[in-house]
């Protein structure tokens, strides 16, 4: 087997004297759509954020194409080739679309190819590019969702982080949000999911980890996951 894209190894993370993370260790391949599932408060934005540098570990690696990226302040961490989608969009409000856009363009390679980015991504989300002058802060939960989406695209990640993409979302939106997610892995975007919606997310990935309480409990492929009787009874309520 070819070396993982993303390995993490025994991470450990507090916040003052509460551990947010233990022990957690995890890979994923190139090409492959990884989902962390588990209950509010299990840890899974906290790994998210390890990962892109905005917390500090106190313990465990972070490898990612086979360069120790451990503690990498966040923007080296995306000039390395990981992007972000963060949690609640997190958009600029006082922004209009393309300026927000044109904020993740940062990395030297980005840049050069910022035009051609745009275009993707104005062609992927039509509705950004008809609002292309229009300040994000006005737009609709799912229109700024596709803002954060296509403002991470513009970075030219190889792997992108969603941290709980479907929050807040009209329950037809957050299907799109899915879809999106499937179509960027099929044109090759390796993809770490991290979300509640359990069925949702490990319908459309390749493998799970299900974090419970900052430790890794289960793992395997997703299909497994889905009719795995604790999954099933703590998560999908069947």
């Amino acid at each position: 087997m070819s070396a993982p894209l993303l390995q993490v190894e025994t991470l450990d993370l507090y916040y003052g004297d509460a551990q947010a993370l233990a022990g957690v260790s995890l890979q994923i391949a190139q090409g492959e759509i990884v989902a962390i599932v588990g209950a509010n408060g299990a840890g899974k934005s906290s790994l998210i954020r390890s990962i892109h540098g905005i917390e500090k570990p106190a313990r465990g690696q972070v490898w990612f194409d086979g360069t120790d990226i451990t503690g990498w302040p966040s923007y080296r961490v995306c000039e390395a080739g990981v992007g972000h989608v963060a949690e609640g969009r997190q958009v600029f409000p006082n922004l209009s679309v393309i300026e927000n856009l044109e904020m993740g363009a940062t990395p030297k390679r980005a840049r050069a190819l910022e035009k051609q980015t745009l275009e993707r991504v104005f062609a992927m989300f039509p509705r950004l590019a008809e609002r292309r002058r229009q300040a994000a802060g006005t737009l609709s939960g799912g229109e700024q969702q596709m803002l954060a989406i296509g403002r991470c695209l513009m970075g030219q990640p190889r792997l992108i982080m969603f941290d709980e993409p479907s929050l807040g979302l009209a329950p037809t939106i957050v299907q799109e949000v899915f879809r999106i997610v499937r179509r960027l892995n099929e044109e090759g975007l390796t993809i770490l999911l991290v979300e509640q919606n359990v069925m949702a997310s490990l319908r459309i990935a390749h493998r799970g980890y299900v974090l419970e309480n900052g430790r890794i409990e289960l793992e395997g492929p997703a299909a497994d996951l889905l009719t795995n009787d604790r999954v099933r009874q703590a998560y999908l309520g069947l």
